[in-house]
């Protein structure tokens, strides 16, 4: 079993590095070390359990501090993947696992190219390979609804992929990650999972990746979808789903094995009072799509609105209109012109807005087929 101290050395230059599947463990008690024809390794291979493979990105679940209270101020991504399985032998008794290293990082550092990487490594390890069951990928908390969002649009095969994280580190007393994890894989085996696309579990919640989000910035509890509620809970690691699997409203699904790149889109926040000036300098810097967090139903000042026109008409630039109240809806209806072409981001607030914008644009879509993707998710 690989020590923390070795752990922490090589992951230190770790950062955004290539994925890197896990070496086999060294245990010589456990009889089912096994690497499969995907070179997935695995420190166990019960036949009568199913497998699954959890991809690591870093975050507070593999956070470390030197004080057991501090729940702040501690390091992300410090802990890698095989110290994060071996903390947690009950999974084994759930399944047979195998960690990969795609980046160990403060998810606040993780960039599209990690999104890309993490979506094929998922596609080709778990989604190929009929003898794997699914996904699970941990996460940092603070933009994990960014990249779930991500992965339920590009990872639809089917077999469940579950996004874990922590709102304490794993040197916390009392910390979360580690039940979190085991809930994580436990689910991602049930059967009753599949095609639900990508989900969120924690804090013994399994939320729908088209919808969550992170309500609070401090408190476990914080990953809910305010309007929509809950896929199901789990009681004693045990999954209950409260409803059958369904398509979310509005969802669209893409294939990103050719995409190489995801176009820059970036986020504005409407206020008092606001610049023009913030618009055209996101132009300049190369924002090749922009998203407005709008007052209220994606409301902005009679200037910036011209200044939106301009953009959208002499730049050819999609600008989509969302909400900072990070709830409800932006009806077509509310940001409609006969002078430029407004894009309503209907339930989708200004993150997911993004996530969708910038794939749409990596697959070279018009301004008129951006609307219509978005469409579906408006009521009005």
């Amino acid at each position: 079993m690989l020590s923390l101290a070795t752990s922490l050395a090589v992951l230190a230059a770790l950062g955004n590095a290539s994925p890197i599947l896990q070496a086999r463990q060294s245990n010589e008690t456990n009889p089912f070390v096994f690497t499969n024809s995907n070179g997935l390794n695995f420190t166990q291979m019960n036949a009568s359990l199913p497998n699954v493979a959890i991809f690591a990105t870093g975050g507070t679940i593999a956070g470390s501090s030197s004080s057991s209270t501090a729940t702040a101020g501690y390091t992300a991504g410090a802990l890698g993947i095989m110290t994060l399985i071996n903390a947690v032998p009950e999974l084994l008794n759930v399944s047979n696992v195998a960690g990969i290293q795609i980046s160990n990082v403060g998810s606040e550092d993780v960039t599209s190219t990690i999104l890309l990487t993490l979506a094929k490594q998922i596609d080709k390890y778990v989604c190929k390979d009929p003898s794997m069951a699914g996904a699970v990928v941990t996460h940092g908390t603070d933009v994990l609804e960014e990249t779930a969002f991500f992965l339920d649009a590009t990872i639809n095969c089917g077999k469940p992929v579950v996004i874990v994280g922590a709102m304490r580190p794993a040197t916390a007393i009392s910390a979360d990650g580690p039940f979190n994890l085991l809930e994580a894989v436990t689910v991602a085996v049930d059967p009753a999972a599949k095609n639900r696309g990508a989900m969120v579990v924690m804090n013994d919640r399994i939320t729908s990746a088209y919808y969550v989000t992170k309500t609070n910035a401090n408190t476990m509890d914080t990953f809910k979808a305010p309007e929509m509620g809950h896929l199901g809970a789990l009681l004693s690691n045990t999954p209950y789903f409260y409803y059958p699997a369904v398509k979310p409203t509005g969802k669209r699904e893409y294939i990103v094995s050719n995409i190489t790149a995801i176009p820059r889109v970036d986020i504005l926040f409407a206020y008092e009072d606001m610049s023009n000036d913030t618009l055209y300098n996101a132009v300049a810097s190369g924002a090749k799509g922009i998203v407005i967090a709008g007052a209220g139903a994606g409301g902005v000042s009679t200037p910036f609105n011209a200044a939106m026109e301009d953009v959208i008409n002499t730049h050819n630039i999609p600008i989509v209109q969302s909400t900072r109240a990070m709830s409800g809806e932006v009806p077509t209806t509310g940001v409609a012109s006969d002078t430029a072409l407004h894009i309503a981001s209907g339930y989708l607030n200004p993150m997911k807005s993004r996530i969708l914008l910038g794939l749409l644009l990596a697959h070279g879509k018009n301004m008129t087929e951006i609307a219509e993707a978005f469409a579906p998710s408006t009521v009005a």
